[in-house]
């Protein structure tokens, strides 16, 4: 028998509570089920996801946040692309066992390049030598990229993140999506909508904008819903994580710096972080930090600085890594995580006239941390936007420019995530448009075999 077609939408920062806002997903639902998603931990896009497409933990499968200190090349790296990073096996592997021609689209799920896919859409900015970058995108096969440009334009990826990004971004992946399934009709499309991360993060979830940012994108994935309908296509829809209301950031590489753990280098008056010669430093990842210590004889000291730091609810050392599943080399010898109103900061300057010129950039590469406030323009600068307009004209005249408008006071931030969710309805949510497999909850490891079982490929797995 033929596989049955599926179509898997990550709605970010989805929750029951949002749920009520968006009819056309909860019609999907009430023909299929709803039900809690458990998520794993740490709760961020790289990890989960991964989760959701190995059924493993970040134990087995290595991905233990949105980046991690690779120790190897002794660089803080974030936002990688590169399938291969990522350890188990995966959904379409699995299914291939009994259907080796199982075919998949992944249209903006992490980990895109390189995987062993048969479709691929991925933003992918062109990085011109005058150090200019301009919107595009990757495609698989490498004519798909024509197809969609000529289609829907070029990728939109200034409103992908950053200060401008909105439901634009959201809007074209859902219609590539819509597109791949009508003309390729694989049996496996995934599709990554963004757009609830933006303002929930910009203004908290019990902000009224939020409740109009998840009415938007009900109304965007409507055309994807019906194009599955009509084909017949059975539809998965979850999220990674909740996102919940933050009223504090925890500095804590400057916690370390200031107890005299933390080293920076200096060049052009500006500080970088040196890993190298650092005793411990910190990758922040939203409400989850992975805490390197070069000398293991400096980690219980470490530990007792950070869990007596304000904001900071648990350091978990090797016990505790093992109990949410995240004992992994790749991961910092300690894991700090934020108390519910607090997420962590990568900031380890201690004066922001030292501080490099990435931090009021949107530069998620380069920055040794998330970012969110690259969310924002720096709201206590009064010429930002004149600023913001005289580099986008020295842009369109192909000159080089700095878009130096990220503000470096975290206080704008009023959503973030990466704890496990206290409370379910500020947790993910699965929905299905099958009733077959109804249960009230499932585990993020077990999303890989309820899809076999959806796809009518479980036989496979087992």
């Amino acid at each position: 028998m033929s596989p049955t077609p599926l179509l898997v939408i990550d709605v970010v920062g989805l929750t029951p509570r949002l749920l009520a806002h968006m009819p056309r997903l909860r019609a999907l639902g009430e023909a299929g089920f709803t039900a809690r998603l458990d998520t794993a931990f740490p709760a961020v896009t790289c990890t989960v996801q991964s989760t959701l497409l190995t059924g493993e933990p970040a134990t087995g499968h290595g991905i233990v946040g949105n980046g991690w200190y690779f120790r190897e090349l002794g660089e803080v790296l974030l936002w990688r692309q590169h399938n291969a990073l990522v350890g188990g096996e995966k959904v379409w592997e699995a299914a291939r066992r009994s259907h080796p021609g199982y075919r998949v689209a992944n249209i903006c799920w992490w980990y895109a390049m390189g995987a062993d896919v048969d479709l691929t859409v991925t933003p992918r900015p062109v990085y011109y030598s005058d150090g200019r970058k301009e919107p595009d995108c990757y495609t698989y096969p490498p004519q798909l990229h024509d197809e969609l440009t000529a289609k829907l334009g070029t990728f939109p990826l200034f409103t992908y993140w950053g200060p401008t990004a909105s439901l634009t971004s959201s809007r074209w992946i859902a219609d590539a999506a819509r597109h791949v399934l009508t003309t390729e009709a694989p049996d496996l499309t995934l599709a990554y909508i963004p757009h609830l991360d933006y303002d929930l993060q910009r203004y908290g979830p019990d902000d009224p904008r939020a409740a109009a940012a998840a009415a938007d994108v009900d109304r965007v994935l409507a055309p994807l819903l019906d194009a599955a309908a009509a084909r017949s296509v059975t539809v998965v829809a979850l999220s990674e994580y909740g996102i919940t209301n933050v009223s504090r950031a925890v500095d804590i590489n400057r916690v370390l710096r200031r107890a005299g753990l933390l080293n920076v280098h200096t060049q052009d008056g500006m500080e970088y972080l040196d890993p190298w010669t650092s005793s411990a430093f910190a990758v922040a990842d939203h409400q989850v930090a992975h805490v390197y210590v070069a000398d293991p004889a400096d980690t219980e000291r470490v530990r007792e600085l950070l869990a007596g730091t304000e904001g900071v609810a648990d350091v978990l050392t090797e016990a505790g890594k093992k109990a949410h599943g995240i004992d992994h080399p790749r991961a910092g010898d300690l894991i700090a995580v934020a108390e519910p109103d607090a997420w962590f900061t990568y900031y380890y300057w201690l004066d922001d006239d030292r501080a490099p010129d990435f931090a009021r950039l949107v530069e998620i590469h380069r920055k040794p941390g998330y970012d969110p406030a690259e969310l924002f323009m720096d709201p206590k600068d009064p010429k930002v936007k004149l600023r913001a307009a005289a580099a986008l004209a020295r842009k369109k005249l192909g000159m080089r420019y700095r878009m130096s408008v990220v503000p470096l006071d975290p206080s704008p931030v009023r959503g973030s995530h990466g704890r496990l969710p206290g409370r379910p309805d500020d947790g993910p949510v699965l929905l299905c448009s099958r009733p077959a497999e109804a249960r009230d909850h499932y585990d993020a490891t077990e999303v890989k075999d309820l899809l076999l079982r959806l796809a009518k490929v479980r036989d496979a797995a087992v």
